[in-house]
Parts: structure tokens; C-alpha cells; sequence
């Protein structure tokens, strides 16, 4: 009797796990189908709606030449550089909420996004790499995008070096890892409000404050790749070791014992996460909240399984940030709202319900 009841107990928890990992995936299907319909109504969205057989006849090169250029030309990029810009961003802020065991980790709490935004002042202010053009439409256009981007790169993975060497030598904990993101991220702030205040071309000043508001159609086909590229490779490397990110989440002690290196990979997670927060944030602007809203969403969706949080965190960082571009596009059109506003007035509301409900 008793060993009947011990099998009956052990069919019972392995149906409860089989059902908990079945409801995980059918949440990342469904994550992934409502992504797909955000695809097609942002490329349907626009001054010019597109029906959607036109959409996909385009996509594919067929229809008439009208459509295919405003399909493959200027919507694609752009609704492309949202699927990855928003993918990465996510599973960003998802290793580092899960690196340091805080929720409130992300790349703009960390100083990431203002070492950018510090970098392309001093592009475009200092190194004369802010001449602007006029379209006569009302928009602004950076003259020399390039020094731009690699200004605003190279400060912020100089930024999240930094960070890194301060926690190995000062053997900083996890929350004074954050700290001195704040820190540093109020540094950048203030170095970039000096530069601002002393140049004496208002002009320069006006193409600074156009890049830091988030835009999504900046990048072209070349910085959509660089960008896929990185993305890709990172989403790979922290699938390989999502192994290690659950051990992570039970603590130092227990990874160690379970043969994790916990050093290495807290260490190579948060360099490859800043990484690739750095290139999109240097290709496409400041885009806040991503980082952070959406890996907290996902884990009340799916729970803290990284096997299917960080994918998950990738999908959900694709599809709010699809929908905040589609809205900056559609709610005021044929104007079109920064990006970044959009998702800081959706994820604020958002964020401040978490601190309520306990992160």
C-alpha cells in the first residue's frame, strides 16, 4: 500500500510539471502569434494603408512598384529594427534583473542608455558631427550618423566596463552594482547637460535632443544586420546557459555547488547584455522601459524558468515595442511621436503598479 501511494504521489507531481511546461509553451505560442499580427499591422499602418494581401505580394517582391517601395523601403526597416531592437532590450534587462537579483536592473537604471546619450553629445556638439538638414516636411535629420553611433557605443560599453571593474576590485555586492549604475548614470547626465549649456549653436543643441528621442526608421539595412547579428549570438549564448541563470536565481552558494561559475557568467552576462544594449540604443536612440517592464511582465506570465523566460523576454520585448512604435505612428498621423515617449507613458503606469503589487 504504502509503495502504491508513493507511485500515485510521484505520477501526481510529474503530471502538475508536464502541464506547468505545456502552459508555458502554448504562452510563448501565443506571445509569438499576437507578435505576427502586430508585424502586419505596423507594416499596414501608415499615411498609405496597405491591404494585407498587397503586404505579403510586396514582401515577396510581386505587386505593383508603389508598394514594394514603401513596403521593402521604408516600412520593413523599420518595423524589423522593432522586432530586434525590442527583443534585445528585453533580454537585456532580463540577465541583469537576473545576474544581480534585482528587479529593478535594466539598461537605463544602470547608466547604459545616458552614456549614450553622453556620447552623442559629444559627437555631435563637440566633434562637429551635428550639422542638421531640413527636409521641409518638419523633420530633422543628423548629418553624420556614424561618428554619431560610435561615440554613443563606445561610452556606453566603456560605461558597463567600468561598472565591471569597480564590482572586481571594490568586490561589490549585486545592489552596489546597481548603485553605481545610478551613480555613473547621473554623472553622464550631468556631463551632457554641461555640454549643452556651453555650446553656442542652438542648432547642434536641437540635433542632440532629436537623437535621444528613440526612432526606429534611423536605422538602414547595414545597422539592422549589425544589430541581428549581435542580437542573434546573445540570444544563443544565454539559451546555452540557461542552465546556470536558474542555478543563479537559488543563489551563489548553491550554484557553486552545482559546478557554476558564478563569477564568469554574472560577468560575461551583464558585458554581452550591455553590449547589445549599446549598439541598438547607439543605432536607434534612447527607448526606455523596455529593459525593464518587459522581463517583469513575461516572468508573472511564465514564471522564472529561464529556459522559457529568456526566449519569452525576447518575444514580449518585440511585440510592445511593434505596438508603441505603430501607436507613435497611427495616434497623431501623419505626425509620428517619438518612440521612446510612448513606451515610457506605457511602462510607467506599468511600473509604478509593480512597486504597488511588490517586484
Amino acid at each position: 500500500m504504502v509503495n502504491i501511494k508513493k507511485n500515485r504521489g510521484v505520477l501526481f507531481q510529474d503530471n502538475v510539471y508536464e502541464h506547468h511546461i505545456i502552459r508555458k509553451k502554448f504562452i510563448i505560442i501565443v506571445l509569438l502569434a499576437v507578435t505576427i499580427v502586430a508585424f502586419f499591422w505596423a507594416i499596414n499602418a501608415g499615411a498609405m494603408p496597405i491591404k494585407p494581401k498587397k503586404v505579403i505580394l510586396a514582401i515577396l517582391g510581386l505587386g505593383d512598384n508603389k508598394s514594394i517601395s514603401i513596403i521593402r523601403n521604408i516600412r520593413m526597416p523599420r518595423v524589423v529594427s522593432g522586432i530586434l531592437a525590442g527583443a534585445g532590450l528585453s533580454i537585456a534587462g532580463c540577465i541583469m534583473q537576473n545576474n544581480l537579483k534585482n528587479p529593478l536592473a535594466s539598461p537605463s537604471t544602470l547608466g547604459i542608455s545616458n552614456a549614450a546619450a553622453f556620447g552623442a553629445n559629444v559627437a555631435i556638439i563637440l566633434l562637429g558631427a551635428g550639422t542638421i538638414v531640413s527636409t521641409g516636411l518638419g523633420e530633422i535629420q543628423i548629418f553624420n550618423p556614424y561618428i554619431v553611433t560610435i561615440c554613443a557605443m563606445s561610452f556606453s560599453i566603456g560605461s558597463t566596463l567600468l561598472i565591471i571593474s569597480l564590482s572586481k576590485i571594490g568586490r561589490f555586492s549585486t545592489q552596489s552594482i546597481i548603485l553605481a549604475g545610478v551613480a555613473l548614470s547621473s554623472l553622464f547626465s550631468a556631463g551632457t547637460m554641461i555640454i549643452q549649456y556651453f555650446s553656442g549653436d542652438t542648432t547642434k543643441v536641437a540635433a542632440v535632443i532629436f537623437w535621444t528621442f528613440g526612432d526606429l526608421g534611423r536605422a538602414s539595412w547595414n545597422e539592422i544586420i549589425i544589430m541581428g547579428i549581435l542580437i542573434a549570438i546573445s540570444i544563443i549564448y544565454f539559451i546555452y546557459h540557461r542552465w546556470d541563470y536558474n542555478a543563479l536565481d537559488s543563489g551563489d552558494d548553491t550554484a557553486k555547488s552545482l559546478g557554476v561559475n558564478v563569477e564568469r557568467i554574472r560577468l560575461c552576462g551583464m558585458f554581452m547584455a550591455s553590449v547589445i544594449t549599446a549598439v541598438t540604443v547607439s543605432f536607434l536612440g534612447i527607448i526606455g522601459f523596455i529593459g525593464l517592464i518587459c522581463p517583469q511582465i513575461t516572468k508573472r506570465l511564465i514564471g522564472s524558468d529561464n529556459r522559457y523566460l529568456i526566449p519569452a523576454s525576447a518575444i514580449m520585448g518585440s511585440f510592445i515595442l511593434l505596438i508603441s512604435d505603430t501607436l507613435a505612428r497611427v495616434l497623431l498621423s501623419p505626425q509620428t511621436l517619438p518612440v521612446g515617449a510612448v513606451t515610457s507613458f506605457l511602462g510607467a503606469p506599468l511600473f509604478l503598479y509593480f512597486l504597488i503589487k511588490g517586484m
